[in-house]
């Protein structure tokens, strides 16, 4: 027999509240106390754990959100992995005893459910990091945050979730005025010029946003960041206070970002201003080693300079705190570490500049608020705007608990993600946790080294992006991405991999499955006869496959270099299957068998189609079609036959096309883009084909030249508003070839394209 009675003088702190255990009863256990006011630490641990209140009241908080009445008599079992907190609501002391065990059978059932995994009810906001309208996005800008939030918003949606993607335009980037400043143009002109061309890709890209905000444009957005950082003031946490900085030795030009370079506190590697690629760790831009302005070669002068300041440091505990409420990966966890293990780390919030938003306070004037602390409003202030095309009450001024907000970034932008936006939102919001998942990406190599503009050493989206390529190049970029680790993009690989994986393997099985669907049975799906061993194991072999692909498309542990090796494995074990199978597919005496194994194949079809739609949408739509089924909308929870009898179009299907094949290009394409070439002066290497004359810049004069000599060439007169907003250049010519006489065409497009 053994007693057991509450004793609060043996209670020891654990989990933030105090506890006390009870030795004997063959399971860990314990009685517990939860103070007036207080609440346990959120957490999870692979044990079943129970709980029996006994006095006092309070509630069960769960990641979801739901909160559920914790009164005496109330008994609660949590499974394994559910994070739970548990709060005290009343007056009194709330009293409590909970048991707890380990059963590996049971934690690894809770790991692997969906359920437990999903979001619930709660609205779930996916960002993808809001570029820099400097310039265009090339593959390396594609591969990270952009196809990761896509590719996961969309499975969140096949799974029921809420979710939407959002992102926009960073126009108030100091980027944007070094861009400005060399393309002749006004930091708003050369923003709003960059923000459309990004928009641009990403639709080419088939990456759709519900959210696309561009903040130079957004009339309410100034104002709100403004009323933001008024917030963060009130909180008392930041100060106008006096700190070295860089300054032009020459002109005197304030330095920071772009304008100056330097090696870095942290790692010694050579830095831009106020944060080191390599290593993830802020600086102060006085803190850089042999720092260079980019304005002059006079070493810069050091002065002190009074900005709003902000002393990181002091939030250490805030900011581990925020890492253990969501999904944090231990490369954002370890640069936290690194960074409180400073003394100090004064981040200046405000700079003097020309270009950005000021704040409301008077303290610093011909200064605005920093573009990075500026973000973390603009992520509220996109769902405001969601929230007001849609109908929802969703506030910028007051983030609700059940927001469920994702993050996808490159590390070069972790430590302002993980963790400078969680300290201004404490500040800011006092009362509100914000529940962040984050999902970081390393640096994307080009043959070996970094994308970089001003080298032209980059694959640019609008260069490779069409119809025909968009489904090859997302599987690719999702199957090289580079995720804990940098990776290359060779186009030797690319193209190898289109010729042999998705033409030479998928697309070679699926038309010859279509052919034999055709031979034996008529172009229709057959119902499954008798089944061997062998086919059950298929069966149970793709249902493998379907565990595995849904795990790597889930925010746990969401990895699009997974999920594409399992596209591919489902490719391979079918053809691998289908290599057995075939050696008595035309023998009468096994049609039962053998019809099974077509219909297993065309299973496999159906997964391949619905398990591809996150990562490959157009190849997802086309193949579901040639099955006869809708376009996927649903993850499957199972593997299932088609339905017998359904039409099958696969013998003559073209879902992949090798590289340098564009049969959807009008014969007049290279003819248009030649003359548009020089009228706007462009560089020939530049692909302009799938681009508008909107997008080009052209000019007034610009096109009416470009429509004289369409008019002189071909007697095709186009009006300015066809020309302008007609489409694209590809789409412009095919438009001009009908109007225009067919041997004046063939005239022009003789010889070599231009």
């Amino acid at each position: 027999m053994i007693i057991a009675s509450y004793d609060a003088d043996a209670l020891e702190r654990a989990f933030g509240i105090d506890m006390s255990g009870v030795d004997g009863l063959g399971t860990g256990a314990g009685w517990g106390r939860v103070a007036p006011g207080r609440a346990a630490d959120r957490h999870q641990h692979d044990e079943t754990e129970l709980f029996v209140i006994v006095r006092g009241s309070g509630e069960f908080v769960l990641d979801s959100g739901e909160r559920h009445p914790a009164e005496p008599g109330t008994v609660v079992l949590f499974e394994p992995f559910e994070t739970h907190v548990l709060a005290n609501t009343g007056e009194g002391d709330l009293v409590f005893f909970t048991q707890y065990w380990r059963d590996g059978e049971r934690a690894l059932a809770s790991a692997a459910n969906p359920a437990r995994k999903s979001f619930g009810e709660r609205p779930v906001f996916v960002f993808s990091t809001p570029p820099t309208p400097n310039g265009d996005l090339h593959l390396g800008h594609l591969s990270g945050p952009y196809l990761g939030a896509d590719a996961f918003t969309r499975f969140q949606r096949m799974t029921g979730a809420e979710a939407y993607h959002l992102t926009g335009s960073d126009d108030y980037q100091s980027y944007v005025v070094g861009a400005a400043r060399k393309d002749g143009r006004t930091p708003a002109e050369t923003a709003a010029h960059y923000s459309a061309e990004i928009a641009e890709t990403l639709r080419l890209m088939d990456i759709p946003l519900d959210q696309y905000t561009v903040t130079d444009q957004d009339l309410a957005y100034r104002e709100g960041l403004q009323d933001f950082f008024s917030r963060v003031v009130d909180s008392g946490q930041i100060a106008v206070t006096a700190h070295d900085a860089l300054y032009d030795a020459e002109s005197g030009q304030y330095l920071y970002e772009v304008d100056v370079q330097g090696g870095c506190p942290g790692c010694g590697t050579t830095t831009s201003g106020n944060i080191c690629e390599e290593c993830g760790e802020p600086n102060t831009v006085a803190d850089l080693t042999d720092p260079v302005s980019a304005a002059s070669t006079e070493a810069p002068r050091r002065a002190p300079a009074a900005r709003w300041t902000l002393p990181l440091h002091a939030f250490a505990d805030e900011v581990r705190a925020h890492h253990r409420l969501g999904r944090v990966p231990a490369r954002l966890r370890e640069l936290a570490d690194r960074l409180f293990r400073r003394p100090a780390l004064d981040i200046p919030v405000t700079h003097p500049s020309g270009w950005g938003v000021e704040p409301q306070e008077n303290a610093t004037e011909g200064q605005v608020i920093w573009v990075w602390p500026e973000m973390s409003y603009g992520f509220l202030h996109g769902i405001q705007s969601l929230g007001s095309r849609l109908g929802r009450d969703w506030r910028a001024a007051d983030p609700a608990q059940d927001w469920k907000i994702v993050h996808f970034f490159g590390y070069d932008n972790s430590f302002y993600h993980a963790v400078l936006y969680p300290v201004l939102y404490r500040l800011a919001f006092p009362g509100w946790t914000p529940d962040i998942d984050y999902h970081v990406n390393e640096f994307y190599l080009l043959e070996g080294s970094k994308f970089s503009t001003s080298r032209r050493h980059a694959i640019w989206g609008k260069e490779i992006l069409s119809p025909d390529t968009v489904d090859s190049v997302r599987y690719f970029l999702a199957s090289t991405r580079p995720e804990g680790l940098r990776t290359d993009f060779r186009r030797a690989a690319y193209e190898a991999t289109l010729a042999d994986t998705l033409i030479g393997t998928w697309q070679q099985w699926l038309n010859d499955l279509g052919a034999r669907v055709a031979k034996h049975h008529a172009g229709r799906a057959p119902d499954a006869g008798n089944w061997t061993p062998e086919h059950s194991a298929f069966l149970a072999r793709l249902g493998t496959r379907l565990a595995a692909v849904t795990g790597a498309l889930g925010n746990d542990a969401f990895s699009l270099n997974q999920a594409a090796a399992e596209l591919d494995g489902i490719v391979r074990d079918t053809v691998r299957f289908t290599r057995g199978e075939g050696l008595l597919a035309d023998t009468e005496a096994w049609a039962d068998e053998n019809r099974t194994a077509i219909a297993l194949e065309l299973a496999a079809a159906r997964l391949l189609a619905h398990a591809a739609a996150p990562v490959m949408p157009r190849f997802a739509g086309k193949l579901a079609a040639a099955l006869g089924l809708e376009a996927p909308r649903t993850w499957p929870r199972t593997v299932e036959l088609l339905a017998p009898g359904t039409a099958v179009a696969l013998a003559d299907a073209v879902f992949f096309r090798p590289a340098g094949a564009h049969p959807g290009q009008s014969a007049l394409t290279p003819w248009l883009t030649g003359i548009v070439r020089t009228a706007l002066r462009l560089e020939e290497d530049e692909q302009i084909a799938g681009r508008t004359l909107t997008q080009l810049a052209a000019g007034s004069l610009q096109a009416v030249t470009v429509q004289y000599q369409i008019l002189d060439a071909l007697d095709v007169d186009l009006s300015m508003d066809e020309l302008l907003h007609g489409g694209t250049l590809d789409e412009l010519a095919a438009v001009i070839a009908e109007r225009a006489d067919d041997s004046a065409v063939a005239a022009l497009t003789e010889g070599e394209p231009r």
